[in-house]
């Protein structure tokens, strides 16, 4: 038997063919399901190198973190002599006045020290000095945990 010998077959292959042509209502989401997972694992690989600050070698010592509720102000001594606040080079003569104009407007006046091991020690005392010229009233230094 053909389908138009059927009862209402020309009619029921008509339906068919209308329901398939209809749009889905349901949202696929495997696509989306890839994209995520592909730009989670480029986030997990590239979190790790936008560390900010500049390279300098710290010296290992086996004491606690410390705790911090805001971003801190770090200060960073390389081994070449060149002090960054953040990472813009400032240089030696304008430190204090760079430092004060930054405490103005924080309401921490907290600065952390990032010096390198192999810094000239006058360097460090010379930026540290400063530091409390222009009105830091705590000072940090950064270190790495003993291996």
């Amino acid at each position: 038997m053909g389908v138009g010998l059927q009862p209402g077959g020309a009619l029921s292959s008509r339906r068919a063919r209308r329901r398939s042509a209809a749009p889905m209502s349901e949202i696929n989401v495997t696509p989306m399901v890839d994209v995520m997972l592909v730009l989670l694992i480029i986030f997990m690989v590239t979190a790790p190198m936008m560390q900010q600050g500049v390279d300098v070698d710290l010296p290992e010592t086996n004491t606690q973190p410390i705790r911090v509720q805001d971003e801190p102000l770090i200060l960073t001594v390389q081994k070449d002599g060149k002090v960054h606040i953040g990472r813009r080079e400032i240089p030696q003569a304008e430190l204090r006045e760079k430092l004060a104009a930054i405490f103005e407007g924080r309401d921490s006046r907290e600065l952390f020290l990032r010096a390198d091991k192999e810094a000239p020690y006058g360097v460090v005392v010379k930026a540290l000095a400063a530091a409390r010229e222009a009105g830091a009233t705590k000072l940090g230094m950064v270190t790495e945990p003993e291996k």
